[in-house]
């Protein structure tokens, strides 16, 4: 019985360290788009995406509204994104995005999970070519005639949508576009009422990369470190 009740406590710790580390990420996006566009969601596109993604993950109503007021105010904190370009183990491409107030501390910071978990930081430009930046809304299929939404967005900037899971299992419609058509198949899918569950952008590997288990799992040990630090807002990779 001892047993069963630390694996569940074990379980539940690290599914609030997840959901903590949701809630702290979207804050920051939050935050950098109402110093970009206002508090307003009507007028701010990315504030409603950041909003909707806060939905999303079960983030408070209070907590979102205590977090664009905070933005608002005077002393809110400036964020830089940054985004760093490392390998992993075995050759594994990653790009780091970050978002700081202090970019010396963050780059130390990555430099040292990196480097401690076999990778090492490389130079601006010599990761990134193997990534493709797309816009990545993720919907909930049921009412959806796909075939139908499909010729509509074409028109959009849709360049691909499948079938996907959300982190329960449950079925996803996935939909992704050239990054400079973000904002193009956002308002394409407001003007269809359909909300997205997800909306963000996010770097597609142009050549995915196969390894052992044994090896993918000394990088995925790696990409969790880095995750789990506060000023890291994503990593993509290129492990297949």
């Amino acid at each position: 019985m001892g047993r069963i009740f630390e694996v569940r406590k074990h379980t539940m710790f690290a599914r609030w360290n997840r959901m903590a580390k949701q809630f702290a990420r979207i804050a920051k996006d939050i935050t950098m788009a109402v110093k970009a566009g206002g508090p307003d969601p009507q007028g701010n596109p990315a504030l409603r995406r950041f909003i909707q993604n806060a939905r999303a993950v079960n983030m408070p109503k209070d907590r979102i509204e205590a977090a664009i007021k905070r933005a608002s105010g005077r002393d809110a904190t400036n964020y830089q994104q940054v985004l760093y370009e490392a390998y992993a183990p075995h050759g594994v491409a990653l790009l780091i995005e970050t978002a700081t107030d202090n970019p010396t501390r963050t780059v130390a910071s990555v430099r040292s999970i990196v480097t401690k978990h076999g990778g090492n930081l490389a130079t601006s430009g010599s990761v990134s070519f193997q990534f493709t930046k797309m816009g990545v809304f993720r919907l909930d299929p049921a009412g959806i005639d796909q075939d139908d939404l499909e010729l509509y967005l074409i028109d959009h900037g849709l360049e691909e949508m499948g079938e996907g899971t959300g982190e329960k299992g449950e079925p996803q419609l996935v939909i992704r576009c050239a990054f400079a058509d973000f904002g193009k198949l956002q308002e394409a899918l407001e003007a269809r009422n359909i909300a997205p569950l997800s909306a963000e952008h996010q770097y597609i590997p142009s050549a995915p990369v196969q390894l052992p288990e044994e090896q993918a799992t000394e990088v995925l040990t790696l990409i969790d470190k880095l995750e789990q630090d506060d000023d890291v807002q994503a990593v993509f990779h290129n492990l297949a």
